[in-house]
């Protein structure tokens, strides 16, 4: 399909069909992931610490794919590594069920399940090598708002496919829907010729990884303290959890599409460390509410926040490294996957020694180091070095 950048933009099937392989992806990763924990505790009788470990196996397997496959990427674009590590992490979940061995689940999280981590950041990076850099650079916030979607969807479809059928299917449901994104992906146009650094655009930014990893180090901890925090210090009712979650996650669908259609001219640096002060305003905020009302506006400035970093973010990333998009999209994504392997143990260590509320500042403490880290880093953005065009692939 020999289309130019803007008629790519234009023609709604491949905007439709990026849009659809997130969203499902999304639902199918919600699904699972919300209840992969019980699953290893009920189902295959998991403690605590090997459940730890089998969780840091596959996030550190997803590390180790994602980079590989992001380099891959960038010297030849193609649609058939997101495929491949979807319909990898398909067959894992569809066999998972059957799976009671700890050495074997290791594996597997090592492999099939660790892949599906390069599945996000692929999808990114095929839109903007797809769409090119002016409809490239709106197509992070457009995709992360249906990453936003699903995750407000998925957890629900997975509650209702445990209730009915058990872990088993909420497994292969999960698997099947993999497979539905897998299959959009190749609705997708094969990214034509792109740009291409010879070596590597520069080094990498280290003060803008750090931003990233501070940011969504501190809204996982934060979300795994949340609950804890508003059931037995503000003595709410467990269902105005999922309330809260809900409400957060509808205003990232919203404010990521009203980042899809912003005006060129807005500043990205400001618009990014906007996002960093929303997300410590809303630790700030939750530390001193009373009730729901001022915990769900709380949840609004959480929304805000996670919706600027997490599209804007990925989109301030390719741009800095640019034509890298590959390493970018990795890069950024590998940052917030080093964010939730940290914050599971220091939310833990953080909740036993100093309690919920401190846990909380502790939380905005990090997320304005991050804005900080992220001010300093963008001052000094790194230039790519002189691109050269390479075919691409399947």
């Amino acid at each position: 399909m020999s289309l130019t950048s803007g008629d790519r933009y234009e023609d709604p099937v491949p905007v439709l069909a990026l849009a659809t392989a997130v969203l499902l992806l999304g639902i199918a990763d919600s699904m699972v992931n919300s209840y992969l924990v019980l699953f290893g505790a009920d189902a295959v009788g998991l403690t605590p610490l090997q459940i730890g470990v089998w969780a840091s196996v596959a996030a550190i397997a997803g590390i180790t794919i994602s980079w590989w496959l992001g380099r891959l990427f960038d010297r030849r674009p193609a649609r058939t590594y997101a495929i491949i590590v979807i319909l990898l992490g398909a067959a894992g979940y569809l066999l998972l069920p059957e799976v009671s061995s700890f050495p074997v689940l290791l594996l597997m999280a090592a492999t099939v399940l660790g892949a599906m981590g390069a599945a996000f950041p692929q999808l990114f990076a095929l839109a903007r090598a797809v769409f090119g850099e002016g409809a490239g650079q709106r197509s992070a916030p457009l995709l992360r708002s249906a990453w936003s979607l699903a995750w407000a969807v998925g957890p629900l479809l997975g509650t209702l496919v445990l209730s009915r059928g058990g872990y088993s299917w909420l497994m292969w449901t999960a698997a099947g829907v993999f497979v539905a994104a897998a299959l959009t992906v190749v609705v997708v146009p094969r990214p034509g010729s792109v740009a291409v650094a010879n070596a590597s655009p520069g080094g990498t930014p280290i003060l803008l990884t750090v931003s990233v990893t501070l940011f969504f180090t501190a809204m996982f901890a934060g979300g795994l303290a949340l609950p804890l925090y508003v059931t037995r210090a503000l003595h709410q009712q467990p269902a105005s959890v999922g309330v809260l979650f809900s409400a957060c996650a509808a205003v990232e669908v919203v404010a990521t599409l009203g980042l899809a259609v912003a005006p060129a001219r807005v500043d990205q640096r400001m618009l990014i460390l906007g996002g960093f002060g929303s997300l410590t305003c809303y630790h700030v905020l939750t530390v001193v509410s009373s009730g729901l009302p001022m915990l769900l506006l709380g949840q609004v400035l959480r929304g805000v926040g996670i919706a600027i970093v997490g599209a804007a973010g990925i989109r301030y990333f390719q741009d800095v490294l640019a034509p890298a998009t590959g390493r970018a999209t990795t890069l950024f994504a590998n940052a917030s996957t080093a964010g939730l392997l940290v914050s599971g143990i220091l939310s833990g260590v953080a909740v036993e020694h100093f309690g919920y509320r401190t846990t909380l500042l502790l939380c905005a403490v990090a997320a304005a180091s991050g804005g900080v880290a992220f001010g300093l880093g963008s001052r000094r953005r790194v230039g790519s070095r002189r691109p050269e065009k390479i075919p691409s692939n399947a």
